[in-house]
């Protein structure tokens, strides 16, 4: 449903429903993605939306990227709505990140990359060397290294006991995953290239959002930088610290 679409009388003079579905590609095509669900749904809808700003409603139990309550949804769709009439809909740019390799890229992601030796645990993980912009920061064996956004921050990184990046600061967190040695997370602007070299392993894997992998086999090397097209969110602000509470 395009905004032109939605009058003064939806939802209960919606129009009808004419097809079963419609292939991802085409939220890129609309005024606005309305994802529901949870963080999980809002990532896959980020994927495919491009420029289209989306906005959250949130059905999971914490959502850290979405900021609509479910009974607050259908007020929220009008107030963007109405927005986009009156001229367009405000957003906040929340940025991505790049992983690329030297014949293959990943699609951006909102929460983090990975880069990890054939599996986790004994025996399954990889030498790695970490620089950023050309410095480099740290080396050892480790499962991985994993490279967050602010709102990846409170996702895979901090079940690997990496620190928490409030939305509104421009940075990205670099974290060793179950590395050998000491590998203090390490906290980089947005600006940054970090270069994850991958050596003494069988094989290794490059993950984008926990979805989107991309085999590697080592010796290798992976750039990973701020994508260039962030996502456009819509909607009201999340409440970062409200959110916080309902982790356990």
């Amino acid at each position: 449903v395009t905004a032109s679409q939605v009058d003064d009388d939806w939802p209960a003079e919606a129009p009808p429903v004419d097809r079963v579905s419609e292939p991802i590609e085409a939220m890129s095509g609309t005024d606005l993605v309305v994802s529901v669900g949870g963080d999980g749904t809002f990532l896959f809808a980020a994927r495919s939306a491009g420029s289209t700003p989306v906005m959250g409603i949130n059905l999971g139990e914490v959502g850290f990227l979405n900021a609509v309550a479910p009974e607050d949804a259908v007020d929220a769709v009008e107030r963007e709505v109405r927005d986009y009439r009156a001229g367009g809909i405000e957003t906040r740019d929340m940025p991505r990140l790049q992983a690329s390799g030297d014949d293959w890229d990943l699609p951006a992601a909102l929460n983090e990359v990975v880069v990890q030796g054939p599996r986790r645990g004994h025996g399954g993980g990889a030498s790695v060397e970490v620089s950023v912009d050309g410095s480099v920061y740290t080396s050892g064996h480790a499962d991985g290294v994993l490279v967050a956004t602010p709102a990846g921050s409170t996702a895979y990184n901090l079940s690997e006991r990496g620190p928490l990046v409030h939305p509104d600061v421009p940075g990205f967190v670099v974290n060793g995953m179950s590395a050998a040695e000491s590998m203090p997370p390490l906290t980089v602007g947005t600006d940054a290239t970090v270069t994850v070299r991958v050596e003494n392993a069988d094989g290794g894997y490059v993950v984008s959002d926990g979805r989107v992998h991309q085999a590697v086999d080592p010796p290798t090397r992976v750039t990973i930088e701020r994508a260039a097209d962030p996502v456009r969110i819509a909607g009201p602000p999340l409440d970062f610290f409200a959110a916080l509470d309902k982790l356990e």
